[in-house]
């Protein structure tokens, strides 16, 4: 079975497909079979960028597609290592069902408090519904002040969830390479590309986490040490 991440956000334009593609890119650069779902019919957003993505070593192991659910986005992910879910800038009963069927779910917050607080309550309404803490992280976007970031990553810590390290900044330089295709490690400034993999790299940290945990577990309950 494959490991899926889901993206999720209240609103839009906090940086959800943005990571969406990065991880993705940096998955199938390191090697992995990767679906990258599109679960926004009305924007499609990366559908529109893989038609400007480069013919890369790594593009050829990332499938993007769009679907209309999570369940036909996993049922096509065939042999797939990874599957990435882009969903809609809004929560819904759909959210629910898709951190559900995810081993992890990423929130893109920017650093003001109009898109801190909503990343709260999504976070709240996910733990309602049944969501393990530990299977919840933001990651900070859109950053341009590293005090901003710090007061950011506070406000998020001090209501109880875990922030990813580092951040993606405000950069037009972001946007030319997506608009040609290409994804936050992937720009024309090392800097950039820099800053891109310290999240990058503390996001697979997380998922490589979530992972082995599960397979522990997994075993345990197979050799019948837990019922």
């Amino acid at each position: 079975m494959p490991i899926v991440v889901a993206f999720i956000s209240q609103k839009g334009g906090v940086g959800k497909s943005t990571l969406a593609r990065a991880l993705a890119a940096v998955a199938a650069e390191g090697g992995l079979r990767v679906l990258l779902a599109d679960l926004d019919p009305k924007q499609r957003t990366l559908l529109r960028w893989r038609l400007g993505r480069k013919d890369s070593k790594a593009s050829r192991r990332m499938t993007v597609e769009g679907f209309e659910n999570v369940d036909a986005a996993l049922a096509a992910s065939g042999k797939c290592d990874f599957v990435v879910l882009d969903t809609p800038g809004q929560v819904d009963a759909s959210t629910v069902a898709i951190a559900k069927r995810a081993h992890l779910i990423v929130q893109p917050a920017g650093p003001s408090l109009d898109d801190l607080h909503p990343t709260v309550l999504v976070f709240h309404e996910l733990v309602r519904a049944g969501i393990p803490k530990s299977r919840l992280v933001a990651a900070l976007c859109r950053v341009l002040l590293d005090d901003e970031e710090i007061a950011a990553r506070s406000y998020l810590e001090d209501a109880g969830f875990e922030v990813l390290a580092g951040s993606v900044p405000e950069s037009a330089s972001y946007r030319i390479a997506q608009n040609s295709g290409q994804s936050l490690t992937e720009t024309a400034e090392r800097s950039l590309n820099e800053r891109a993999d310290t999240l990058m790299e503390a996001l697979l940290s997380k998922i490589s986490s979530l992972s082995e945990r599960e397979a522990d577990h997994s075993e345990t309950v197979k050799r019948g040490d837990v019922a």
